[in-house]
């Protein structure tokens, strides 16, 4: 939701420690796929293809930012990435068992 009018809304009154960084990074992320989800439905929801078009656009922009925060957050907490990984894996090894296997 915008929060127009006021332009300090989102200013931090401090400097933030690393951990209050990390959170803040979650919450940037969630932000982002909160966008995607909203741009693409409102692609969907209209038969303009001109508008179609870029509201698409702006969506895969915003997985681009998901990426780039995500990579911070790996940078800055690589047990998060290791946890990733680890997810990834448990699927892959899930597809190719045609996800029959027990999940670990």
């Amino acid at each position: 939701m915008a929060l127009l009018g006021n332009p300090f809304v989102a200013n931090v009154a401090k400097q933030m420690t690393e951990e209050e960084t990390i959170q803040a990074l979650r919450v940037d992320l969630a932000g982002e796929l909160e966008a995607i989800i909203g741009y693409e439905a409102h692609a969907m929801s209209t038969s303009d293809e001109r508008v179609k078009k870029v509201l698409y656009h702006v969506a895969d922009e915003e997985r681009q930012h998901v990426g780039e925060l995500q990579q911070l957050l790996y940078i800055l907490c690589p047990k998060e990435a290791e946890n990733m990984e680890k997810g990834k894996q448990s699927i892959i090894q899930q597809q190719q068992q045609n996800f029959q296997g027990e999940m670990q």
